[in-house]
């Protein structure tokens, strides 16, 4: 079977970890073109998969229905800025392509539920970039979860301390802006987001927030926290900050049960600092924490290997456009509070 092929549109700052997921699935799959509207961008991205892989082959764009037009593209990464998501998914599906988005998958729900009606109509695929499901605690969490290890699951907090200063918002002048971005909780605390909500298990029933800019000069918050009542009737706690000081301390997501008790923290939830349970398994003894060089982890490899795996069997990938939507759609009930 020929490898898929595929394209990255938008290279900014996470493009470099899609073109890292496509090095390590260089087997079935290779990237054939690259686009930004900043060229000198998506002539790094093209530059660090020849590299590695020996392909002179990667087509540099600046026009992205340029490309759409002109390369034979199975996929499409699509890592432009959050508020073109929509529209950049929308166009590829139309134009044949499966996509995998980075998250948040859009910033309203309407556009959110546009992305999957399309790519139902069209037959094609869409996966959300939530790479940290993939990061062997979560799981060897989600196993204990779906094992009903925990009994009673009682409550949940997802804790985001990092930090943002201005610098990183005058590098990109759409960060922090309501119709491009979102706040703290949009940006940095969505995926932490998605896992407490997956694990939870449950659909929301009410949410109340907290939002402020404290430090940065931004139009949305640098510091969020939001209490969530599931209707299992189990709770989840939210922590988000961009006003650290002086570097990013941890993300940490922590689950409690009448049975159970479990923390993963680590830059990137990618460390197990606490695991008790009132059983034993014999899993139970290995230590799946992993070490990352960067907040982003280490999940987009298998991201993709899901991905491509789901397209070539023709089955839904992990993290669909259905279970991408779940956090963005907390985070839009936090931001009406």
């Amino acid at each position: 079977m020929e490898k898929l092929k595929f394209a990255i549109v938008g290279c900014g700052r996470i493009s470099y970890k899609h073109v890292e997921a496509l090095i390590n699935n260089y087997e079935d799959a290779e990237l054939v073109a690259v686009c930004d509207i900043i060229e000198n961008k998506a002539i790094e991205r093209k530059k660090q998969y020849e590299c590695y892989t020996k392909n002179n082959k990667v087509v540099v764009y600046t026009d992205y229905i340029q490309m759409l037009k002109k390369e034979n593209i199975d996929v499409v990464s699509i890592a432009s800025e959050s508020g073109y998501h929509a529209k950049h998914a929308i166009d590829c599906i139309n134009n044949g392509t499966h996509v995998l988005v980075e998250k948040p998958m859009a910033l309203s729900l309407t556009d959110a539920d546009d992305m999957i009606l399309t790519a139902k109509k069209k037959g094609k695929k869409i996966c959300i970039s939530h790479q940290n499901r993939f990061n062997p605690p979560i799981q060897k969490l989600k196993r204990a979860i779906d094992e009903g290890r925990f009994g009673k699951i009682i409550n949940g907090t997802a804790r985001i301390l990092w930090t943002r200063d201005d610098n990183y918002y005058k590098q990109a002048p759409w960060r922090g802006t309501k119709n491009l971005d979102g706040g703290t909780l949009m940006n940095q605390c969505i995926h932490n987001i998605d896992l407490l909500q997956w694990m939870m298990g449950s659909e929301v029933e009410r949410i109340h927030s907290e939002r402020d800019t404290f430090l940065r000069d931004i139009e949305m918050e640098d510091f969020g926290a939001i209490l969530i009542r599931f209707k299992n009737k189990s709770i989840g706690l939210v922590e988000g900050s961009a006003c650290v000081y002086p570097n990013n301390l941890e993300e940490t997501l922590s689950i409690f049960g009448e049975k159970g008790t479990v923390v993963i923290g680590g830059l990137a939830v990618n460390e197990i600092k606490t695991w008790n349970f009132s059983d034993i398994q014999d899993y139970d003894n290995v230590d799946e924490s992993i070490e990352i060089d960067s907040v982003y982890g280490e999940g987009h490899t298998p991201l993709y290997k899901d991905f491509i795996n789901a397209i070539i069997n023709k089955k839904n990938p992990l993290v669909t456009g259905e279970e991408g939507k779940k956090a963005i759609e907390i985070i839009l009930k936090a931001y009406e509070c």
